[in-house]
């Protein structure tokens, strides 16, 4: 069964910080990659250790997607959406320390 992926009113604040080809290619990648299997760790997809942002994360190049699991009523609501240079995040145009 499909999981529904629902978006924070936050993830989308920062995905409009994207260029528009971003945003495009960053909403595929959600789409294609956490509908079906967004619990197993994979190259892109890794569970992180507690921090404010989220759960997991999901790398398209150098984009990253927070996300949370709620496996009860098969949900993936995505919390955060930043851009990764070198070993800095930004989320909305600033730093975030994980």
């Amino acid at each position: 069964m499909a999981y529904r992926i629902e978006y924070s009113d936050a993830a989308l604040e920062h995905l409009n910080w994207l260029p528009k080809s971003q945003q495009v290619t960053t909403l595929s990648a959600v789409s294609n990659q956490l509908e079906i299997d967004p619990n197993t760790p994979t190259r892109n997809k890794k569970r992180l250790r507690p921090n404010a942002l989220g759960q997991w994360e999901l790398r398209v190049g150098n984009i990253r997607v927070f996300y949370e699991i709620q496996q009860d009523s098969k949900i993936v609501d995505v919390r955060a959406i930043g851009i990764k240079k070198g070993n800095v995040l930004y989320v909305a145009g600033e730093v975030v320390k994980l």
